[in-house]
């Protein structure tokens, strides 16, 4: 091995470690962020019910929600077949719902059409996506995560939240293919392949 090939690797091994103390460092100033308090939002399952934020907590005291974009967009798609698998992992830790402005007959049909097993509902026409600022100014949905606490009052409280996009840390394909020798090559996900 080279000198030169020894000092990139050492280079390599750094910088990997700066990172991670970065994303501690970022995971610490999103838990030291206030609660914000939140509106018991309505949502609808799937059966046409009325599901609260509060209900979709469950028996649980936090909760993780998915803000998912509908089965128009193919990278929505992406990161719920990921998040499908480790399904068993998250409801572990907290409960975990994905919500989309899709209609619920349609969630259904195109969940099931991927295999997807969690919890799903529909936004409706509330402004729950507007306040979690997951909608844009041009009413573009953004996909994302937030997370929820509810307190023993009954008050609910998000916790934190973050956007999807190519790159994060939320779907693993992207950093694979960033270890092949030409990275995503410009690779776009599918519906099917």
């Amino acid at each position: 091995m080279s000198q030169e090939k020894s000092e990139l690797r050492i280079q390599i091994e750094q910088l990997e470690k700066e990172i991670l103390e970065k994303k501690k460092e970022l995971v610490g100033l999103k838990q030291s962020l206030p609660a914000q308090e939140v509106e018991n939002y309505g949502f609808t399952a799937w059966n046409g019910s009325e599901k609260t934020l509060v209900e979709l907590f469950g028996d649980r005291d936090e909760l993780i929600l998915v803000h998912n974009m509908g089965k128009r967009c193919p990278y929505c798609t992406l990161w719920a077949d990921g998040l499908n698998g480790l399904l068993g992992h998250l409801e572990n830790r907290a409960a975990f719902v994905v919500v989309s402005p899709d209609a619920p007959d349609e969630q259904k049909n195109f969940a099931e059409s991927r295999g997807w097993r969690f919890k799903m509902v529909s936004y409706g026409d509330n402004d729950f996506a507007k306040e979690m600022q997951f909608l844009g100014e041009k009413k573009e949905w953004w996909p994302g995560v937030s997370t929820f606490t509810k307190a023993e009052n009954g008050k609910i409280y998000r916790s934190a939240w973050s956007y999807f996009g190519p790159g994060d840390d939320f779907c693993s394909v992207w950093h694979l293919f960033d270890l092949l020798a030409n990275g995503p090559d410009g690779w776009e996900p599918q519906f099917s392949y």
